[in-house]
């Protein structure tokens, strides 16, 4: 029998949860959703929702949720560059990856922040590649001398040459899906097999509040019809974009991710779908979105939890921090976001590496929060019996002298019960003086 429990974060009780999806369903019927592209309106028109060509405004009933919630897969399996490795995101598998799409990085040398370049990005996708806590990388730096109307393939091209694990990704333009989608068939050997084995996630982020731009709307049909899986990332910013209280954020949440939803099941049914997010708490004071607020990453937990309850994959970004430099703050919001992710089980773990609300990498943060998301891992693993009986036959013949460092069972259990990370310092005072006081950044790096 196992005795291991899976430790759990949940946030909401049921029946909140219920009366945020009705409440989400009331909007999308009554209110709508702006869908500014004219083939995404042609769908819901063959579907015999109501369309105002004026306004562009959809009003999807409950029934189509429905039927679309009902087709889109709960689990979804992504492979690796190779086709070999098989990730399975649903459930309550949990993946990190660096945070997406920063324009910024920490100089390594001058530790001030610069515009980053390609040599940036392929030191980012190489060393994401070496660290074995993020199972997927990422496209995590938008370079800046490169042309902006390649910007987004150009990500792609590096990753796919520089690093063998999935890649979260996504458009920057209509036009730009094509040659990515184009890149991604290359490597699979044809448009089927990259069907059956996807390697990429696709980013799609609604305009909150209650809107799907031309752009991100087409990326769902785009994706959906080529069985790449899309990420709903609604974006809703408490009491500026979205309602101030938590619980109503997550009903505009709910009812934009739900249109995305409903969109790529109209593309083709069956397509793969990911109920993701990037909200914030708003920082009236400042005027700022803090990513690493505690109300943020309730609100990412919450509607995570909604997620599960919907039977669909989940994503967040979380285990990133809104510090400006490796700081106390750095190593406060990323741990506790990573922690509270993996204990709310979401999937798709977008963050380490990444620091000033979304818009920074550092190298040394990312080596650092690899290990962070080690200790999360190994959190959710739980504790396990090893063996019957659990220790009372360890103490046969126990003296004043007994110890457990010569034992087998503590050589036959030890790595597995354990993990060392490499950069956290264990070592004693005087042993850390004599290694120069080196700092964690300085072990990073």
């Amino acid at each position: 029998m196992n005795l291991t429990i899976r430790p759990k974060l949940e946030l909401l009780k049921k029946e909140l949860i219920e009366k945020i999806i009705e409440e989400a369903y009331t909007i999308l019927e009554k209110q709508g959703v702006y869908v500014e592209n004219n083939e995404a309106l042609e769908l819901f028109k063959e579907a015999g929702i109501r369309v105002d060509d004026e306004t562009q405004r959809v009003f999807i009933t409950s029934q189509l949720v429905e039927d679309s919630l009902s087709s889109t897969p709960s689990v979804i399996k992504l492979y690796d560059r190779s086709g070999d490795k098989e990730f399975i995101v649903g459930e309550d598998e949990v993946h990190f990856d660096p945070g997406s799409a920063a324009v910024t990085i920490i100089d390594h040398k001058t530790q001030e922040q610069r515009k980053a370049l390609t040599e940036d990005l392929v030191k980012f996708t190489r060393l994401t590649d070496c660290l074995e806590h993020l199972h997927f990388q990422s496209t995590g730096l938008i370079s800046s001398d490169v042309p902006e109307i390649i910007s987004d393939s150009y990500r792609l091209y590096i990753c796919l040459q520089f690093s063998e694990k999935p890649i979260v990704t996504g458009t920057f333009r209509v036009e730009g899906f094509k040659p990515m989608n184009d890149m991604l068939v290359a490597v699979r050997g044809s448009e089927k097999a990259l069907e059956e084995r996807p390697l990429a996630i696709f980013d799609a982020c609604p305009s909150p509040a209650l809107k799907w731009s031309n752009l991100t709307t087409q990326s769902l049909i785009d994706c959906a019809r080529s069985g790449i899986p899309s990420e709903l990332i609604s974006m809703g910013m408490t009491g500026a974009t979205s309602p101030v209280t938590i619980a109503g954020t997550l009903v505009q949440h709910v009812a934009e991710n739900l249109c995305g939803l409903v969109i790529c099941q109209l593309a083709k049914k069956g397509a793969p779908v990911i109920f993701g997010g990037s909200p914030s708490s708003f920082d009236m004071r400042k005027g700022t979105t803090p990513m690493g607020a505690i109300e943020t990453m309730m609100i990412d937990s919450a509607y995570a939890q909604i997620a599960k309850h919907l039977n669909l994959p989940t994503h967040a970004y979380m285990g990133l921090s809104d510090a400006k430099i490796n700081d106390s703050q750095a190593g406060l919001e990323t741990g506790i976001g990573a922690v509270l992710a993996a204990l709310s089980g979401i999937n798709v773990i977008s963050g380490p590496g990444m620091m000033d609300f979304e818009s920074c990498q550092s190298l040394e943060k990312l080596v650092i929060d690899n290990e962070i998301c080690g200790m999360a891992y190994r959190l959710i693993e739980g504790i396990s019996q090893r063996e019957d009986p659990i220790a009372t036959n360890l103490f046969d013949g126990f003296t004043k002298e007994t110890q457990f460092l010569s034992m087998p069972h503590t050589r036959k259990w030890y790595r597995q019960e354990h993990i060392f990370p490499r950069v956290i310092d264990r070592d004693t005072y005087d042993y850390w003086v004599s290694l120069g006081k080196k700092s964690m950044d300085d072990r990073a790096s």
